[in-house]
């Protein structure tokens, strides 16, 4: 694994932790954009692997 590949999935895991809604103003939306964003890491996850 290349220090771009492991730059981005550590970036990627960062924003994952980070659309977790934690503040209240956020409870409102539930998981949708933490959803969206591990289907994102899903996806490049696989294309690292594969490639």
């Amino acid at each position: 694994m290349g220090i771009l590949e492991l730059l981005l999935l550590i970036v990627l895991i960062m924003v994952l932790l980070g659309a977790l809604p934690a503040w209240p103003h956020s409870r409102s939306w539930g998981y949708a954009p933490s959803g969206s964003i591990a289907t994102i890491l899903v996806i490049v996850l696989l294309l690292i692997l594969l490639f």
